[in-house]
C-alpha cells in the first residue's frame, strides 16, 4: 500500500512578495497589470480586529493570472477615490473569488469595491459538504499545500507591516484561482453548483444587517447576571466603552475587556481603591486606568436608576419565543417544528451539505410559527414554498425542503426532542446571527 503523499508547506509567492501599494503612480501601474490578465480575479482584505472599532481593511491582496498579485494599502487612498473606482470597475468585468465573503465584503464596499460577480470558496466548500472549509485545510486537502495562519490575528493598522506579514497576505491569494477551478469540478460533479451560485448571487444582493438592538446584551459572560441592576451597570460601562472606542477607533477589548465589566457589575466599586480590587483578580493590565473616571461615573449612574429603568432581564429581537419554551407553553407550534427538524436533518445528511445551509433555522421556526393560511389542515405545498422564499430562501433550498416542511406542518403530536437538544439549537442559532452580523 502507497503512503499518502505529505502537503508541501506554500513559504512564498511564485513570483516574490510584491511592494505594498501606496501612490497613485503604483496603482495605476496594478491596474493596468490586472487589466492585461484573463479570468477570475483572487481578492482577500485584511482587517484589524480585536485592534481597532473599525472594521475597514488595511491591506488588500488580488491576484490575477497573467495579471501579477499586488497588495493594495488602501488607507491613503481614502474611501472615495476615482483610481479604486477603476480598479472597482476591472474587477466587475469578471467573477471576484473571495474566501468566506460575508466576512470581507462589508471593508471592501466601504472603499468602493464592489463585486457583482462571486464565487465564495469557504461557501463552496460547505455547499459541496467538504468537512473543514477554511482556506488552509481546502489547499491541504485539495491543493496539496499547507498554508500558515501565524499571522491571521495581527493588527494589520501596524504601519510599515513587516514583511513576513505581507508574504502571509499574498500567500492567502496564491492558489485562489486555482482553487476556485478545483471547487468548480467538485460542485459542478456533484450537482450542486446551481445551488451553489444561487447562495453566491444571494450574497451579493443581500441587504446591510440592521443596526442590532441593545448590543450591550452581547457582553461575553453575561449568562453569570441574576438581577436587572447589575444588567444597568453592564449597559452603562458598555455604552460609555463603545462612545470612547468608537472615538479613538480602538477595540472595546482593550479599554476595557468583557470579563471586567461583568465582574464590576457583581462586586459593584465605588471608588478608586475598590474599583482596582475589583479587578485584581483578572490580572488586567490593559487601558482601563486611562478611562477610570469615566468608568466608575458610568457605574454611579446605574447605581442611581430607579428600578423602573432598569433593562430587562430578557428581550426578544425577532419576535418570537425561546426555542425552549415552545415544548411546553406552545405545543401546536413545536410539534410540526420537531417533525421540520427531523425531516430536514434527514434531507441534509443524504445531500451531504450542513443544516444550516441547506435552511436557516430562523426560516424553519419562522414558518413553524407562523404558516400559510390553512397548511396545518391541508397539505400545501405550494403556499410553503412561496412563504419559504418571502423568509429569503433560494429556490434550491425550496425545491429540497418544501416538501417535507409541507408535512410537517400537519403534525398535532411532538416528536420526542431531549431538552438540551432544544437549549442547543437555541445557542447556536444565536451564535450563527452573531457571526452574520460581524
Amino acid at each position: 500500500m502507497e503512503e499518502s503523499s505529505q502537503p508541501v508547506p506554500l513559504l512564498m509567492p511564485a513570483g516574490g512578495t510584491p511592494q505594498v501599494i501606496q501612490s497613485d503612480e503604483a496603482l495605476v501601474a496594478a491596474i493596468n497589470e490586472l487589466r492585461s490578465g484573463t479570468g477570475p480575479f483572487a481578492v482577500d482584505a485584511e482587517r484589524a480586529s480585536g485592534f481597532r472599532y473599525s472594521a475597514r481593511a488595511y491591506l488588500i491582496q488580488i491576484k490575477r493570472n497573467h495579471g501579477g498579485l499586488h497588495l493594495i494599502d488602501p488607507i491613503p487612498f481614502g474611501l472615495k477615490n476615482p483610481l479604486i473606482a477603476e480598479l472597482n470597475e476591472l474587477l466587475n468585468t469578471d467573477e471576484v473569488i473571495l474566501h468566506a465573503s460575508t466576512q470581507d465584503l462589508p471593508c471592501l464596499r466601504e472603499i468602493g469595491i464592489n463585486p457583482t460577480q462571486l464565487f465564495d470558496t469557504e461557501l463552496g466548500g460547505r455547499i459541496a459538504g467538504l468537512p473543514r472549509v477554511g482556506l488552509g485545510p481546502l489547499l491541504e486537502s485539495i491543493m496539496g499545500v499547507t498554508l500558515a495562519k501565524e499571522h491571521s490575528a495581527a493588527d494589520w493598522s501596524t504601519r510599515p507591516l513587516p514583511q513576513e506579514w505581507l508574504t502571509y497576505a499574498a500567500l492567502d491569494v496564491e492558489l485562489l484561482v486555482e482553487l476556485r477551478d478545483a471547487m468548480y469540478e467538485i460542485l459542478n460533479s456533484s450537482g450542486k453548483l446551481k445551488w451553489a451560485e444561487q447562495e453566491f448571487r444571494s450574497i451579493l444582493k443581500a441587504p446591510p444587517p440592521p443596526a442590532r438592538v441593545d448590543p450591550w446584551r452581547r457582553t461575553s459572560g453575561m449568562h453569570k447576571i441574576k438581577r436587572r441592576d447589575q444588567l444597568a451597570i453592564i449597559r452603562e460601562l458598555w455604552i460609555a466603552r463603545d462612545q470612547i472606542a468608537a472615538a479613538q477607533d480602538i477595540a472595546g477589548g482593550k479599554l476595557l475587556n468583557d470579563s471586567a465589566i461583568i465582574e464590576l457589575s457583581m462586586n459593584t466599586p465605588t471608588n478608586k481603591r475598590e474599583f482596582e480590587k475589583s479587578l485584581r483578580s483578572l490580572g488586567l493590565r490593559a487601558r482601563w486606568m486611562e478611562n477610570l473616571q469615566l468608568w466608575l461615573d458610568a457605574i454611579a449612574r446605574a447605581v442611581a436608576m430607579p428600578e423602573d429603568e432598569w433593562p430587562a432581564m430578557r428581550t426578544n429581537t425577532d419576535g418570537l419565543p425561546p426555542i425552549k419554551l415552545w415544548r411546553d407553553r406552545f405545543p401546536e407550534k413545536f410539534a410540526p417544528l420537531s417533525h421540520a427538524r427531523a425531516l430536514i436533518e434527514v434531507i441534509a445528511a443524504s445531500n451531504t451539505i450542513p443544516v444550516e445551509n441547506l435552511i436557516s433555522p430562523e426560516t424553519v421556526r419562522r414558518i413553524c410559527w407562523s404558516p400559510p393560511p390553512g397548511a396545518t389542515t391541508s397539505r400545501d405545498e405550494t403556499s410553503v414554498s412561496s412563504a419559504l422564499i418571502e423568509l429569503g430562501a433560494r429556490q434550491w433550498q425550496v425545491d429540497l425542503v418544501a416538501s417535507a416542511i409541507a408535512d410537517a406542518l400537519l403534525e398535532k403530536e411532538p416528536l420526542v426532542i431531549p431538552e438540551p437538544a432544544l437549549e442547543n439549537e437555541g445557542a447556536e442559532e444565536l451564535e450563527s446571527v452573531a457571526k452574520a452580523t460581524e
